[in-house]
């Protein structure tokens, strides 16, 4: 059993901080303030091999591992606190797997390409007006096969990425309905592009944190689609979602990893210049010991994150493990991992006091952004308790059968 990180692991994670602490971390405030992230940026970060990097080189991605992807995100989390960077190369990272592992050699020859170099974007839509956990008894899109073309029906809400890919182009991996006849193996997962289509219309919400990166909706009226934009096999998509959302939940952990570790440092530096009383704060036993149980929670979301990513890699280099040994690992990061950075923020701004109330430091787009991953973002923290419970218990124990 080792816990350290290789060389090339190490060399990569100084890399990566480097650049966003150079590129990244002086600009949160203005990408949080003017609810974008500077084409700048993007094309950096493409060049970096930090979008879609977990994509196959043959079509510009880096084949990044799971241990690499997650490093990376942890130091784009520590960058930017307010996540929406993070969030960017997450959802990339994860769904661009997907449509490199399942996509078909025209859908990826036509978007990968582009996605890599921050000219398309890559996002996921499965979430519904009636229900975004329900997947089974709420989704009401529908895929009908027609001649040489899909047909897609049906609307997606709360999807991150919307204008950014109404304007860069790329593609969502959306789940449809195709056999209505059956649960989950009657769904299939279709690449659709937003960008330039007549027959979909999309709307823009304005979220309370992690302002860089958009959430909207799209309707889809009677969209159709070349048979190459179904992703793998009909009647599958439901366990490519599923797939997906393990790597995305995993690259959660690591953002909020970095993002609370982020928190801490600031929060540190602070109390130890800070005086009250005459004595730095941090000599106060009532800031000593919330700080150690802290600092004691990260590590443990930390070893959890890693383990996550150790098991995916596992799998996918080794071919050992099952997709179930995946989905517990991650489930149980994504648990932890929104909820003890969320604690971490807040402990921070109160260490601040009133500045700490105040845009002046960056814990407040943190405490804002972090509460995304726990409200609903890949799946509600009740949702993560329902797979654990799955894996520990068995199917015949769903509370939704």
């Amino acid at each position: 059993m080792d816990f350290s990180f290789t060389n090339e692991q190490e060399l990569w994670r100084k890399t990566v901080r480097e650049f966003a602490e150079k590129k990244i971390k002086p600009r949160v405030r203005e990408i949080d303030t003017n609810k974008k992230i500077p084409e700048e940026i993007i094309k950096d970060m493409g060049k970096l091999g930090l979008l879609a990097p977990t994509a196959s080189k043959e079509y510009g991605g880096a084949d990044l591992d799971w241990t690499m992807a997650s490093i990376a995100a942890e130091e784009l989390g520590r960058a930017d606190i307010s996540l929406a960077i993070p969030v960017l190369y997450l959802v990339e990272a994860a769904w661009g797997f997907i449509l490199s592992k399942y996509g078909s050699e025209e859908i990826k020859e036509k978007y990968l390409p582009k996605i890599t170099k921050g000219k398309a974007f890559c996002g996921i839509a499965v979430t519904e007006p009636e229900g975004g956990s329900d997947i089974l008894g709420a989704a009401k899109t529908k895929a009908e096969k027609k001649g040489n073309k899909w047909i897609l029906n049906g609307e997606k809400i709360f999807i991150s990425g919307i204008r950014e890919s109404s304007k860069w182009g790329g593609v969502h991996l959306t789940l449809a309905r195709t056999n209505p006849k059956t649960a989950h193996k009657g769904f299939s997962f279709f690449a659709v592009p937003l960008k330039d289509s007549k027959s979909i219309e999309t709307t823009l919400f304005e979220d309370m944190g992690r302002m860089g990166t958009s959430t909207g909706g799209f309707t889809m009226s009677n969209v159709e689609l070349p048979l190459y934009h179904l992703i793998g096999e009909e009647n599958r998509g439901f366990y490519y979602a599923m797939e997906g959302f393990s790597a995305a939940r995993t690259l959660i952990g690591a953002t909020c990893v970095g993002a609370a570790e982020g928190a801490l440092e600031l929060g540190i530096d602070h109390i130890k210049n800070r005086k009250a009383f005459g004595r730095p704060l941090a000599s106060f036993e009532g800031i000593q010991f919330p700080l150690v149980e802290h600092k004691t929670n990260l590590e443990s979301v930390k070893l959890l994150t890693y383990k996550a990513a150790w098991t995916m890699d596992r799998f996918y280099k080794e071919n050992k493990g099952t997709h179930h040994d995946i989905a517990i690992a991650a489930a149980m990061t994504k648990l932890r991992a929104p909820v003890r950075a969320f604690e971490v923020m807040n402990e921070v701004a109160d260490w601040l006091g009133a500045v700490g109330y105040t845009k002046e430091y960056p814990v407040e787009m943190g405490i804002r952004g972090v509460r995304s991953y726990s409200i609903g973002a890949e799946g509600t923290m009740n949702i993560m308790r329902i797979i654990i419970a799955r894996e520990l218990l068995g199917k015949d124990f769903l509370p939704y059968k």
